[in-house]
């Protein structure tokens, strides 16, 4: 039988070409900080690209939630692992033949890898069989696994790697220095004279003494009187060398290739809920989300910026949680409120959630219902670059044209405080503009703005706004609820930008 893929439902999406570079919205997002601690410490298994490759069909999401809530079982996961540990060694050791040069050290270290691919993939399938597994993707692989077991191919490289390093443990040889001379003869049962010369000096030893004994470094390098000895062994051995040459012609090319993606592809899950776990233990929830890729329709309750409760809890320090929902003809959120409110956290927060789901990962949340987009464009707000010889206001605008002409009904659109460096009522008919465009084109969209004329512009835009305490203005909530814009974010950022806040005026007339 074939296995085609742990990530993939459909054999050609297996077959896609993997996203090598990571998407240009992800740093705005801070996506590629959680992508950097998700894969940390598994760079032998270029798990980047599985991380920038989004699905596009609800099928493929589900197939992977229902791997995830099977490796959620501790003793399948941790099976998992020590099957990936052992293929790690495996890799370690075939990687290491390509670099040496004696023949029979090459080969030595072939039969060792084989005898370990033997052990990681006989441990695997008895796990596998031992454990209760509901997910497309892991039984037709347990079925696969077994059957490639019982296969004569590989009872035949297990039983002969088996029996290759049982010969080879059971050779016993002497070397003779002479000189400059080396002998190598088999060996004779000589007596061990170690035990007697010890006993004969024990007698002088006063008290504790210095151990004047080196510790030889264990390289897997060889020089060339190693490898000379090796041959003369070879010879005196002849048989066994003659096995150890049968096998390698035999089993050089051992590793079976959908045991190998497995290996690679399983990481994708591991590492995703190794990092998630960390959060769990603080308390914050991870929920499967229903998706879908017709219905806009989209609720969060208690969703989280993933990358900074990474850092909150790292400082242990609280997260706020915030809900959002659109519905009906809802399309655009639009987020008001004052400085320092969470509102780019919001923004961030929507697009995570949307790229986690269409990776068919848990998201941060209790409960979660949303679209599978195709992409997502950002627009945050960036520094001038006098290299491009254009204002900060025509970057702006040049920006946002490619995005409105690159993004389709299925994409997610996110944009964050535009057109502060034009005057209000430029900054208010530009917004219009774009806003018609997003909503003509029905694609879903948070815009984050002082400008709270756009919070009802039409019934596809809903407003939120960042809270404050009630008894102090000063201090933020980082709630962002669902509300009319008050009108006072824009005249409060007007007054801190000219300093002329209350807190500001005073420190100036006391000092």
């Amino acid at each position: 039988m074939t296995f085609h893929s742990i990530l993939f439902a459909r054999a050609e999406d297996r077959l896609t070409h993997e996203r090598s570079e990571a998407p240009a919205f992800l740093a705005d997002l801070n996506l590629d900080q959680v992508v950097a601690a998700i894969t940390a410490g598994r760079q032998a298994y270029d798990l980047k690209p599985f991380f920038y490759t989004l699905l596009h069909d609800v099928d493929s999401v589900h197939y992977r939630h229902e791997i995830m809530r099977d490796l959620e079982n501790e003793s399948l996961l941790e099976s998992i692992k020590s099957f990936s540990q052992k293929m790690v060694v495996v890799r370690r050791y075939l990687a290491l033949i390509g670099k040496l040069e004696f023949k029979y050290h090459k080969e030595g270290w072939l039969l060792e890898a084989a005898v370990n691919y033997c052990e990681a993939v006989t441990g695997l399938v008895r796990d596998l069989g031992h454990t209760d597994l509901s997910s497309r993707g892991l039984l037709e692989f347990r079925a696969y696994l077994t059957s490639y077991t019982r296969s004569h191919g590989f009872e035949s490289l297990a039983a002969e790697a088996r029996q290759s390093k049982a010969e080879l443990a059971g050779i016993r040889y002497g070397v003779i220095f002479k000189g400059s001379a080396v002998s190598v003869r088999k060996y004779k049962e000589e007596a061990d004279y170690s035990a007697e010369v010890e006993a004969i000096f024990e007698r002088f030893k006063q008290g504790a003494v210095e151990d004047h004994r080196v510790k030889l470094a264990i390289a897997a390098g060889m020089n060339h009187v190693e490898a000379q000895i090796l041959d003369f062994v070879a010879r005196l051995y002849a048989d066994v060398f003659a096995g150890l040459d049968r096998f390698c012609v035999r089993h050089g090319d051992f590793m079976d290739g959908p045991i190998a993606a497995f290996g690679r592809e399983i990481q994708f899950y591991v590492a995703y809920l190794e990092y998630i776990a960390k959060l769990n233990q603080a308390g914050l929830v991870f929920c499967y989300p229903q998706v879908s890729d017709t219905d806009k329709q989209t609720c969060v309750k208690a969703g989280f910026d993933l990358a900074l409760a990474t850092r909150r809890v790292t400082e242990n320090a609280p997260v706020v949680c915030n809900d959002f929902h659109l519905q009906g003809p809802e399309r655009i959120i639009v987020v008001s409120g004052p400085n320092q409110g969470g509102k780019t956290t919001f923004a961030r927060m929507f697009g995570q959630l949307h790229y986690l789901a269409s990776l068919g990962c848990p998201v941060p949340g209790r409960e979660a219902q949303l679209f599978l987009c195709d992409t997502i464009f950002t627009h945050f707000e960036e520094e001038e670059d006098i290299q491009n010889l254009r204002g900060k206001l025509q970057d702006d605008l040049i920006r946002i044209h490619d995005i409105l002409e690159q993004a389709t009904p299925r994409s997610i659109i996110i944009m964050n405080e535009i057109f502060t460096s034009t005057t209000l009522a430029d900054a208010v008919f530009l917004s219009e503009e774009i806003m018609e465009r997003i909503i003509q084109l029905d694609a879903l969209c948070v815009c984050v703005t002082f400008i709270d004329e756009l919070a009802s512009l039409s019934a596809s835009t809903v407003s939120m706004v960042s809270t404050v305490l009630p008894e102090d203005p000063a201090v933020r909530t980082y709630k962002i609820v669902r509300k009319p814009a008050d009108g006072l974010a824009y005249a409060l950022s007007i007054a801190e930008k000219h300093r002329l806040t209350y807190g500001r005026v005073k420190e100036r007339i006391e000092s």
